[in-house]
């Protein structure tokens, strides 16, 4: 990995954990609901949502004490959604992170209000942001909102399971992806670039780099389903396969997955060339994406 990205990484990863935990704290849950919600936030994962909204306002050169809340309210949204799609009634896995699932260790009942509670949580924080003005904050809502519901998230998650054991076309698989995965790293993105105060011409541009983000993470998730082991992914391996999933390897092959996954890796750094620095942290991390092996 990169130094400088490293670097980043050992720097901030401790200040978004550290920051859910007091967050968590502050809505005094009852003893099993906290131990819930905190096992999952504890369960490891790269972070990669909440340091794409601090990266962006580092490749701004700006700063504000309201981006790590902001930065936690995604990944909050993010560790809601593993629990509930881990559950018996979605995919269905044993394992997340090389752990136990949520429901595994604290039945399904109390997965799915622990996950509940991590996503409105999220929006808590978001509505009681202390630097930005009102008008800023609404904005941040909104995006959230749509990021990680119908349109979104969810929207993706249920064109992902009626996707099942069916053959997608190319932009069928596309347009899932857009939603499930790429809505959320999109938010980041948006939600840096309000932070930052980064003008409508720049904003388009970050908003193309998160779309081409987002689907270079997803074609590198399934590269990595059928390159790897069990251990390495910490998740059993090959299990979109197991499902009968349409992936980028099943449809494209895994020389035409890797073919795709660097067309939009090289997209997504086209679309940074405005900000005309060579050490781009956004840049570092589109490279990381399409490197990374776990």
């Amino acid at each position: 990995m990169n130094k400088q990205l490293q670097s980043f990484i050992e720097e901030n990863v401790p200040k978004i954990d550290a920051e859910m935990h007091r967050l968590i704290q502050l809505e005094n849950p009852t003893t099993n609901l906290k131990e819930s919600m905190l096992y999952s936030v504890d369960a490891g994962g790269k972070r990669i949502r909440p340091l794409l909204v601090l990266a962006v306002l580092e490749d701004f050169m700006k700063t504000s004490e309201d981006a790590l809340k902001v930065a936690c309210a995604v990944e909050l949204i993010h560790t809601y959604s593993l629990i509930h799609d881990d559950l018996p009634c979605m995919d269905d896995d044993d394992y997340r992170r090389g752990k136990l699932t949520n429901h595994k260790v604290f039945g399904d009942a109390t997965a799915v209000l622990a996950g509940d509670a991590l996503q409105t949580l999220a929006f808590t924080i978001l509505a009681s942001l202390e630097e930005v003005d009102a008008k800023k904050a609404i904005q941040l809502v909104g995006l959230l909102a749509e990021a990680s519901g119908a349109k979104g998230m969810v929207g993706g998650q249920v064109l992902d399971m009626e996707g099942e054991k069916s053959t997608l076309t190319l932009d069928q698989l596309e347009e899932v992806h857009l939603h499930k995965t790429g809505a959320l790293l999109s938010f980041c993105i948006e939600a840096g670039a309000i932070l930052a105060d980064a003008s409508e011409e720049e904003t388009a541009a970050l908003r193309q780099y998160s779309k081409n983000i987002g689907l270079a993470f997803q074609i590198k998730d399934d590269i990595l389903d059928v390159t790897s082991t069990t251990e390495q992914l910490g998740k059993p391996a090959n299990s979109d396969m197991a499902s009968e999933k349409s992936t980028y390897p099943s449809l494209l092959g895994l020389d035409g997955a890797k073919q795709q996954l660097q067309k939009y890796h090289e997209n997504a750094l086209e679309s940074l060339s405005f900000l005309k620095r060579e050490s781009s942290l956004l840049k570092l991390f589109a490279d990381y994406i399409v490197q990374r092996n776990i």
